[in-house]
């Protein structure tokens, strides 16, 4: 592990800079500690919350979240996913695989004191959450998801609803060869506006926070990583799709066994809530808290209630 630069003169003394090395790859964090007394037993460490972003974000999609969530008792590690900002970007679709994203946030937690933490993701990294919890939920304390579907429910409902189909496009664009990464990269400061395009109060989706997010991307290069992600769950669900016509094979079971709670912005113009119908067949143990008035970014444009629900279940 090595001290990494702040990203940003605003940034708190308390939020540490690291990077860390896990599963092949460098990833840059975000840490803070808790209170040493606001911890239950303060002799040793404190328990551990993982905060994943989601797609063109990075580790400050959470910078509300950070503090609260500390002075609550929990050590809170916000990394950079791999291909995003200050991390490394592994070349190719491979890397990005859900199998490796899933090792990338296992490694994280045993790396900051595991052995379990409280996972809490948005978007790709709400993606990755429900993948780790059905993966390893030995690793998993609670998981908490933001306006990311089940990825069985999600392939499921592609195939029974055209509305979703359609609202889906850009997975499919996704798809092509070195064309979405190009197209994005010409156009990625309307990339960033699109976040507050999106959201149904624009202003809750500050230009400090814009100017971050346009920072980074342009720290990082290039889209490349990010768009496999796109990618290599595309190439997974084909292989799942043949696996499932093999006679007596099932393609897995996305059963999550962990306590779980989605917060869910119903006005998401790209994920539609009926995604959450049938949650209850795959997350036995579900709490599901409807934002109105809330697009797909529930962190941003409602900061304080996405708090309360986390520290409630924390």
């Amino acid at each position: 592990m090595t001290a990494d630069p702040p990203a940003h003169p605003d940034d708190p003394d308390e939020w540490r800079h690291e990077r860390v090395r896990v599963n092949g790859v460098d990833l840059h964090c975000v840490v803070v500690d808790p209170d040493r007394a606001a911890v239950d037993n303060p002799t040793g460490a404190p328990p551990l919350v993982v905060l994943l972003h989601g797609f063109p974000e990075h580790w400050y999609a959470w910078h509300r979240q950070l503090d609260a969530v500390a002075a609550a008792g929990y050590r809170v590690v916000a990394p950079d996913l791999r291909g995003y900002n200050r991390s490394d970007q592994p070349a190719g679709v491979a890397p990005y695989r859900p199998a490796e994203l899933v090792a990338d946030v296992r490694g994280l937690i045993a790396h900051y004191g595991g052995p379990t933490a409280t996972v809490v993701g948005h978007d790709w990294g709400g993606l990755v959450g429900w993948e780790l919890a059905i993966r390893d939920p030995e690793v998993v304390r609670r998981l908490a998801v933001l306006n990311a579907p089940h990825p069985d429910s999600y392939r499921r409902r592609l195939r029974r609803s055209p509305e979703q189909l359609l609202r889906s496009w850009y997975v499919f664009a996704a798809q092509l060869p070195w064309v979405p990464e190009r197209l994005l990269w010409a156009g990625r400061d309307r990339l960033v506006d699109a976040i507050a395009a999106d959201a149904v109060d624009p202003a809750a989706v500050t230009e400090a926070t814009r100017t971050r997010y346009r920072e980074a991307i342009e720290r990082a290069g290039s889209l490349a990583g990010p768009i496999n992600y796109y990618r290599a769950m595309g190439r997974e669900t084909l292989e799942l799709a043949g696996k499932s016509l093999l006679p007596g094979r099932s393609p897995r079971d996305g059963t999550v066994t962990v306590p779980t709670l989605v917060c869910w912005g119903v006005d998401d113009p790209m994920l539609g809530p009926a995604l959450l119908a049938d949650l209850d067949e795959w997350v036995p143990e579900c709490r599901i808290r409807r934002f109105s008035e809330t697009s797909h970014w529930p962190q941003l444009e409602r900061p304080q209630r996405v708090t309360e629900e986390l520290l409630d279940v924390l």
